[in-house]
Formats: structure tokens, C-alpha cells, sequence
């Protein structure tokens, strides 16, 4: 029998690898999308001679304008209809808002927000044809909080995320397509190498932290259940709902203040515009 066909962005390292061997292991044949070519390689090697799958690695940047039209019609060249869409890759711009080159944030909202769902609106039209498929965006519990000094778009986008996938479960309801947001919260990955913010970051407990296999497998049972929303770790389910039981305004003003533990708002960032984890 011909083996369903998962998609998985930002799949060289971090949540997007943890994705990739969780549906190897599940018996998914992988297209993974990443820029980091030698990477690619040697985790579709890997992953073919364990599990006996088909690996296609697409190397590119999608944050580049055409990126998705470009990979959609890759697929199509090659007869391969996505079942399993994982909308994962991004990464985190540190300090203020006005310490960062508008392109910057203009390539963050690319990736995180457009690009999501320009690929989402790319494969949705097959899964509905065939009455079938699976999608998870991979957002942040820091899409449910108060917003926080340092990180500026980063919440504001996991937000439209959420609320994105809301709306298309909502429209995709009854059709065998099920679309959940994953909202991790801190997870062990290259993340805060890339941004810069290890070294702040290594100062949380270790109970905030998340496994990304874990993560993964919980995400991908929460899909397959038809949950909107998958959110990782005991800690991080008691802390929202601790927090919706605040007024906003002290919610506000709980979250600010210990935003610059895990935030760094400080205007003398260096713009490093090759610092994506993919």
C-alpha cells in the first residue's frame, strides 16, 4: 500500500527533526524543508534505513518570496499529495522592537505568519478533495499570554496563529480534516542558540522545560483526536489557567514583570539577519 505523505518545514533540527522521525517511526513517507542541505541529508539517510520509508528534502529558504509556490510545484512534479502538513519552521528576533531593520521583521512575518498559510491554503484544496489530512501550525503558549518588552512580534504572531487554526478547524469541520495548534512552551532545541538568548535562557528551572519528542508525539495524538489546540506539560496547562482567572490588567502586569527573566528587550541587539533556525 502507498504510505501517506507528510510535510514538514524548519525539519533540520529542534521540534520540526522530533516531527519528522515521530511520523518515520508512524510509517509517513517525509518531504522535510529546511536550508541546511547537509543536515537534510544525513537525517533522510537516517530516517530511510530505520523506519524503510521514502525521504525527499527540499532545501530552501522559505522565507524567500515564491518559496511555497516553488515547493508546491516541486510536488507536484514529482506525484506527491501531502496527508500531514507540520508548519513548523521559524525562529525568534531578541530585544526591542526598534532594534532590529524593518526587512528583519519583515522576513520574520514572512516566514511565521505568511508563509504558513500560504502553504496551508496550498495542500488544504487535495486534503479536502480526498476527504482527509492532518495540519498542525506549530505555535507558542506565548500566543496565549500578555505581551512582554523584548520578542515584540513574536507573541503577536503565535495569537493570529491560534486564532487561525480556530477558524479553519471551525471551516474544515466534518470534512475528515483536522487542524490543531501546537503551543509549546520552552522546549529544548537550538531555538535560543539562534537568537542569542541561551545564556538567559539556561537560568529557567527545569521543569519549564520541554522534551521536543514529546512534544511531537503529543501533538500528532492531539491532531489525530481532532483537538484544536495541544498544549505540552502539566505546568504550562496550570499556568493559562491561572492566569485566565486573573483581571487583565493584573494578568498584564504579573506577565510584564517577569517578562525580562525569558525576554531580552535591550536596544543594542545586533541584527544578525542569518540568525533562522530552520
Amino acid at each position: 500500500m502507498k504510505r501517506p505523505v507528510a510535510l514538514v518545514t524548519g525539519a533540520s533540527a529542534g521540534i520540526g527533526h522530533a516531527f519528522a522521525v515521530e511520523l518515520a517511526h508512524r510509517g509517513h513517507d517525509l518531504v522535510l524543508v529546511a536550508r541546511r542541505q547537509e543536515r537534510l541529508d544525513r537525517i533522510c539517510k537516517d530516517l530511510s534505513c530505520r523506519y524503510g520509508i521514502e525521504c525527499y528534502r527540499e532545501t530552501m529558504d522559505l522565507a524567500q518570496r515564491g518559496a511555497v509556490k516553488d515547493l508546491l510545484g516541486r510536488l507536484d512534479a514529482q506525484n506527491l499529495t501531502v496527508e500531514v502538513l507540520i508548519n513548523n519552521a521559524g525562529y525568534g528576533l531578541s530585544g526591542s522592537f526598534l532594534s532590529r531593520r524593518w526587512q528583519q521583521h519583515e522576513d520574520f512575518l514572512q516566514l511565521l505568519l505568511v508563509v504558513v498559510c500560504e502553504l496551508t491554503h496550498g495542500v488544504l484544496p487535495g486534503m479536502k478533495e480526498r476527504g482527509h489530512g492532518r495540519i498542525i501550525q506549530v505555535s507558542s503558549v506565548a500566543g496565549f499570554l500578555p505581551g512582554t518588552a523584548g520578542h515584540t512580534l513574536y507573541g503577536a504572531v503565535k495569537s493570529a496563529l491560534n486564532v487561525f487554526t480556530e477558524c479553519l478547524s471551525l471551516e474544515c469541520r466534518g470534512s475528515g480534516i483536522h487542524v490543531t495548534s501546537l503551543c509549546p512552551g520552552f522546549t529544548t532545541t537550538e531555538f535560543h542558540d539562534v537568537n542569542g538568548t541561551r545564556e538567559m535562557m539556561s537560568k529557567m528551572p527545569g521543569f519549564m522545560w520541554l522534551d521536543a519528542n514529546r512534544v511531537a508525539r503529543e501533538a500528532l495524538d492531539a491532531c489525530d483526536q481532532g483537538e484544536v489546540y495541544c498544549i505540552p506539560g502539566l505546568f504550562y496547562r496550570m499556568l493559562l489557567r491561572f492566569l485566565a482567572l486573573l483581571p487583565a490588567r493584573i494578568r498584564r502586569s504579573f506577565v510584564g514583570s517577569r517578562g525580562s527573566s525569558f525576554r531580552d528587550s535591550s536596544e543594542n541587539q545586533v541584527a544578525d539577519q542569518g540568525s533562522k533556525e530552520q
